[in-house]
């Protein structure tokens, strides 16, 4: 379907307001909400086109300057080394409990937003995918896609770089997808299997997909772009959205014994 790309909101948050685009289908009617983090760069043309990807596809999608604080609205780091110098020093300059608290106001403007059913979703790509695995801990995240999160083995997230998120698995409810690349270097087999051995100790509700891609096989520029695994990868994530966010979906319940759902 057509859709509407060129809306933006400034959230209040704690630290200041928080530049957030707005993309969602152009027929008037009500969609399932999806929060969208980007890479360390912000909203680039890779994001906005994943973001229209979402939006095309039957759903209010809300994407936020992840370092609204620091950057004026609408800056977006270019791909390149003094880009990605600037966005990893913001990645650990900045609070988790801003990261937290920008998740809770996203979710809230998505889940009364006039075009919204209510029922909520996240994805993240990179340390989007960490900051949408956080997000999953809110109530009413029923689905969330996270590609190749960094950070999360590591426990290296926000200033003084020693996050929580991996003592805090069990607060989240909803059904994960979580997606890797094996020649990715962030984020090494022993970092996944550290990952996927704490979602498994928590019974988490989760598919755990890795194909042979490297660390941004997503992005849609640059020589590691890989179209037909992020064809299938983003299969994988409208499957479980339209799944689990329609009005009709079932609750996700978790199989006995505590063990969560692995599919490969």
């Amino acid at each position: 379907m057509t859709i509407t790309d060129h809306e933006f909101a400034d959230l209040a948050t704690p630290t200041g307001p928080m530049r957030t685009h707005v993309f969602r289908p152009g027929a008037e009617g009500r969609y399932p909400g999806i929060l969208l983090y980007s890479e360390i760069f912000q909203v680039t043309g890779p994001v906005r086109r994943t973001a229209a990807l979402l939006a095309g596809h039957g759903f209010l999608v809300a994407v936020p300057e992840i370092y609204h604080e620091y950057e004026p609205a609408g800056t977006v780091l270019a791909y390149d080394a003094a880009g990605a110098n600037r966005g990893n020093a913001l990645k650990t300059t900045k609070s988790l409990d801003a990261y937290d608290a920008d998740a809770r106001a996203a979710l809230d403007f998505l889940r009364t937003h006039p075009a919204s059913t209510g029922r909520l979703g996240c994805m993240g790509i990179c340390i989007g995918g960490h900051l949408a695995f956080r997000a999953a801990m809110n109530p009413g995240v029923l689905a969330t896609t996270c590609f190749y999160a960094t950070d999360i083995h590591q426990r290296s997230l926000g200033a003084g770089m020693a996050d929580n998120t991996l003592d805090r698995i069990p607060e989240i409810t909803g059904e994960l997808l979580m997606i890797w690349g094996r020649q990715d270097p962030h984020v090494p087999l022993e970092g996944r299997l550290k990952i996927h051995a704490a979602l498994e100790a928590a019974g988490t509700f989760f598919q755990w997909h890795e194909v042979n891609g490297a660390h941004a096989f997503i992005r849609d520029e640059g020589p590691r772009y890989n179209p037909v695994l992020a064809r299938q990868c983003y299969g994988l994530a409208l499957e479980m959205y339209q799944r689990r966010l329609s009005d009709g979906a079932l609750p996700v319940v978790k199989p006995a014994g505590g063990a969560g759902e692995t599919r490969y």
